[in-house]
């Protein structure tokens, strides 16, 4: 019997700070499930990082620093990881993987930079900063709105957040039953700004954060 291959999926949240958990030291959030998941896990402390959001994509997925792979900055042409570098998708995918993006992107919105141009078979992101940023649509506010599916533009119904994770757990689903090997890459959009939640979101922080007078 072969051995079998460990699937990988790797979160990244937008624009988040170190003190906004709980489990950081937040005396006002409510993040049990990160919290749990904190709590269950090896966490690297040492950590490096880029100060902006695409060298942080780019350093990512290409295992290279920002200034070797391109990916310089979060505007004016500098977001683009340089094509002939193979990403973290490509080595997947290469290996026999099955490879899924599912949220933003930033790093490249026309050939040979999309997701589907770097290793990724299957994509639902979005390219700019944030959801509302995108200039082919100044509707998009995080409902119900238009985003780049498998080269097409497409409109989901729902939350941003809600709408990447569904389709990514369903993708993942469809691996595991045809027992294949996955690699989902899962960069959400929240929670940068602007801050647009659902109503019923917004209503339970608002009364959470009204009984601690913040």
């Amino acid at each position: 019997m072969p051995e079998q291959r460990p699937n990988v999926i790797v979160i990244i949240t937008d624009d988040q700070g170190y003190g906004d958990l709980a489990c950081h030291g937040n005396p006002v959030a409510l993040t049990p499930n990160l919290d749990r998941l904190h709590g269950e896990s090896v966490r690297f402390v040492d950590f490096h990082g880029a100060p902006m959001c695409t060298p942080t994509r780019g350093q990512l997925l290409t295992g290279l620093d920002a200034a070797r792979n391109g990916a310089l900055n979060v505007s004016s042409g500098r977001t683009m990881m340089r094509a002939d570098l193979p990403t973290m998708a490509d080595v997947f995918r290469a290996g026999g993987y099955r490879t899924g993006l599912f949220g933003k992107w930033h790093l490249g919105d026309n050939y040979p930079y999309r997701p589907q141009d770097r290793g990724f078979e299957e994509s639902i992101w979005f390219p700019s900063s944030h959801i509302s940023s995108l200039p082919d649509y100044w509707e998009n506010d995080y409902f119900d709105d238009v985003y780049c599916h498998n080269g097409e533009r497409t409109r989901f119904e729902g939350y941003c957040t809600e709408v990447f994770f569904d389709h990514a757990l369903a993708w993942i689903e469809e691996r595991q039953q045809n027992d294949e090997p996955f690699f989902a890459y899962l960069p959400t959009n929240a929670p940068h700004y602007p801050l647009w939640v659902p109503e019923e979101d917004r209503l339970e922080m608002e009364a959470h954060f009204s009984e601690h007078e913040h």
